[in-house]
């Protein structure tokens, strides 16, 4: 069973920076393919960037693509380094880590979820 711990959420004014760590243990494989996730109260969870198995090949949604870089370690760790942040990047930001090679974008795809870290941008 793999376990994901989400780190680095806070409250800031709009324009700001902020950085996510997730740390993946457990399981067999020795890496994953890991994604950030965000949600809203009323609104589905959604995709916000992923990473390959071997750190080489990287997704964004288009809403951070620019502002956000996703990058791992060898050591299973997860960063999502937010910049410019925007009141409507406010959200529950979940990490989120499956088996496999390639930067999955769909919620659908990833069987293993943190318990997710708030970020709040005040405008």
């Amino acid at each position: 069973q793999v376990e994901l711990v989400e780190s680095g959420g806070g409250f800031l004014q709009a324009g700001g920076s902020l950085r996510l760590s997730c740390a993946a243990s457990g399981g067999t494989d020795s890496l994953y393919v890991m994604g950030w996730f965000r949600q809203t109260p009323g609104k589905e969870r959604e995709f916000v960037a992923a990473i390959g198995r071997s750190g080489d090949s990287v997704a964004y949604a288009d809403s951070v693509r620019g502002r956000f870089t996703i990058s791992r370690d060898s050591a299973n760790k997860v960063y999502l380094q937010m910049t410019t942040l925007k009141p409507e990047d406010t959200a529950v930001y979940y990490c989120a880590a499956r088996s496999g090679g390639i930067p999955y974008t769909s919620r659908f795809q990833y069987a293993y979820w943190g318990r997710g870290t708030q970020v709040t941008v005040s405008s």
